[in-house]
């Protein structure tokens, strides 16, 4: 099979890059197609990737500021045409699953592999209200949103087959594009943790995320000031200023914490506080695979990820009040060494990156096969 591999953007690093990063490993060969790649600030390694970059990338300043030109998108992936591979692959968040496939006879057998139906179109409301977008900006996009809605349902049913992250993300694919999924969890590396002898767990609790508001990073702050909790935060973001005007003493920001020293930080922790509503969210699994127990609000991907009672505990609402009804029923029956690590390390693997390479890789060869 000839594939080629189309992302959104490359000019950050998230759970989008990661499932990247494997897609790459599973199809060296592909050649990847994206709206724009900002060399200079990313990882060395890609630079070894065939990335073909399209008109998008010759924008003023559109690295730095790529949600400026918001409308550029689906003109740039609407007139890609890939109808010369055997096999395309989305890992789509935003508008690259508008590539063209089809040229008279010759069709692309297209998949995409959907983190999210784009945010910004169908979550509008939500999505600035988070943001903390000005007046105008506002307003101007509102005026875009229905011929964008359009343009995303349209491009949507051209693909031949969509897969989904999560039990949340399937939801809104049939809700907003009218389309069936298959579930196949992203990729975690799971072999980079591994649980410690209850002994050497510390005393506090762990976020990881990007500070920004929509994580919700300022429940947990919150909770743990209020309880006298210690909560250490590794992550970095607009959101860290107002954060620690917020924080107690107990309370404490890492800023980023390098990859090799996630992993001690994750075994050592009482739980993992996951305070926000994800599309998936690979710290929880991590978390989870270092035999570590995860505190979750209900909804999104953590339903899928975490067991309530055996690999940890959901609070119901977005809100301090309920976080700490959580945090007080974690201390008070020590969950923190009486839930089982192995079993938690057990429920993790589920995740991991081989069972995701299996699945995908079976996925589209049975899909290959009968377009055949």
């Amino acid at each position: 099979m000839r594939v080629a591999l189309v992302h959104d953007w490359l000019n950050q690093i998230g759970g989008a890059e990661d499932v990247l990063t494997e897609l790459v490993g599973m199809f060296p060969e592909a050649p990847i197609y994206t709206s724009l790649y900002w060399r200079e600030k990313m990882p060395a390694a890609w630079r070894a990737w065939n990335i073909k970059v399209l008109w998008t990338d010759r924008l003023p300043q559109i690295h730095q500021h790529h949600q400026r030109y918001l409308p550029f998108y689906p003109l740039a992936f609407g007139a890609l045409d890939l109808s010369e591979y055997d096999v395309v692959l989305s890992n789509k968040s935003g508008f690259c699953h508008g590539v063209r496939t089809r040229r008279g006879a010759r069709r692309a057998l297209h998949i995409c592999y959907c983190l999210t139906p784009t945010r910004y179109v169908w979550q509008y409301e939500a999505y600035v209200a988070r943001e903390g977008l000005g007046r105008a900006v506002k307003a101007a996009l509102r005026l875009l949103i229905g011929v964008l809605r359009r343009w995303d349902y349209a491009a949507a049913q051209r693909v031949d087959h969509f897969i989904a992250i999560s039990t949340e993300v399937q939801g809104r694919i049939k809700t907003f594009y009218g389309r069936d999924s298959v579930i196949i969890f992203p990729p975690v590396e799971t072999a980079r943790f591994t649980p410690l002898p209850s002994d050497q767990i510390g005393d506090y609790y762990l976020v990881l995320s990007r500070l920004v508001p929509y994580k919700r990073v300022d429940l947990a702050v919150q909770a743990c000031t209020r309880l006298g909790l210690p909560l250490l935060i590794g992550g970095s973001g607009r959101d860290r200023e107002r954060l620690e005007r917020m924080a107690g003493e107990t309370v404490k920001f890492l800023g980023y914490v390098p990859e090799a020293g996630l992993p001690a930080l994750m075994a050592r922790c009482k739980a993992l506080i996951f305070p926000g509503l994800e599309d998936f969210g690979i710290a929880p699994v991590q978390a989870q695979a270092a035999g570590r127990p995860v505190i979750a609000f209900r909804g999104g991907g953590a339903l899928d990820t975490v067991r309530e009672g055996e690999t940890g505990l959901f609070f119901d609402a977005p809100t301090v009040e309920s976080l700490v009804a959580a945090l007080k029923q974690f201390e008070a029956a020590d969950l923190a060494h009486c839930m089982d690590s192995a079993a938690i390390r057990r429920h993790a693997l589920r995740f991991d990156r081989a069972v995701f390479q299996r699945a995908l890789r079976a996925f589209i060869e049975e899909a290959y096969a009968q377009r055949r």
